[in-house]
């Protein structure tokens, strides 16, 4: 894969590329949108734990894929508020690591989800040979 980021437009805010090309004849895994909850029921208080619950649980499908972090073209993560930004974006970050080729990655601010307690969903589009 190729990230793109055409010297025209601005940096981008964080830790990822403007997009992504995804070569002919990579196989291609979509995950569902991961919520901040533990396989024991659990779900932290705070954006950022819940963000790295996330991740952990997107990390164990891309696994079960025979993929790895390094494999992601794209993140899509969505806060239900804005004040969740910053905690979304450092998981985000610590997930992507010392990933040389950056994934292209959007942030979105929404209304909530299917339970009140819940403050991040995050979904990954991952290509590898």
């Amino acid at each position: 894969m190729k990230a793109l980021s055409p010297n025209r437009l601005p940096q981008p805010f964080a830790r990822y590329a403007h997009g992504v090309e995804i070569p002919a004849g990579f196989r291609m895994v979509q995950t569902s949108g991961q919520l901040g909850i533990r396989m024991d029921g659990t779900i932290p208080e705070d954006a950022y734990e819940q963000a790295k619950v996330c991740f952990e649980n997107i990390q164990d499908i891309l696994k079960e894929a025979g993929m790895n972090t390094g494999d992601v073209a794209h993140i899509s993560a969505y806060v239900t508020d804005r004040a969740h930004m910053a905690d979304s974006m450092r998981a985000r970050d610590e997930f992507v690591g010392s990933t040389e080729r950056l994934p292209s990655s959007t942030l979105i601010i929404v209304s909530g989800f299917t339970r009140e307690e819940f403050k991040v969903e995050v979904e990954v589009l991952a290509a590898a040979k």
